[in-house]
């Protein structure tokens, strides 16, 4: 059984950081991919940054330079770093992964067949 639990959501004002968690059972970032996911009400799920096979990461446009992702093998626990957080960050972030080291499209909700639950970023002005 694949498990991805999500922590680490809140409300911050603009401007603010945030450190989300994911801790996994199975999957490690050295043979499978995980990303970070977002949906806001009325809106589609969208990609915000993923890792793949030799930690290779894509992230989009909206929060390059301002979030970061990582896996912590010792751990089993994937990170997004939230930097410089904005209202329009405010969504429900989801945790995934994906038996394969290599996505031809990283960002690409379709791509992830494991999913965690989800945890709450609200980012006030």
């Amino acid at each position: 059984q694949v498990q991805l639990t999500e922590s680490g959501g809140g409300s911050v004002q603009a401007g603010g950081s945030l450190r989300l968690s994911c801790k996994t059972i199975v999957y490690t970032a050295g043979w499978t991919s995980m990303g970070w996911f977002r949906q806001a009400p009325g809106k589609e799920r969208e990609g915000v940054a993923t890792i793949g096979g030799s930690d290779r990461t894509t992230y989009a446009g909206s929060v390059h330079g301002r979030f970061t992702i990582s896996f912590d093998d010792a751990q089993n626990t994937l990170y997004l770093q939230m930097n410089n957080l904005k209202p329009e960050d405010t969504a429900m972030y989801l945790c995934a992964s994906e038996p394969r080291r290599w996505i031809d499209a990283p960002l690409s909700p379709s791509q992830f067949t494991h999913w965690g639950q989800g945890t709450q970023v609200t980012v006030s002005s």
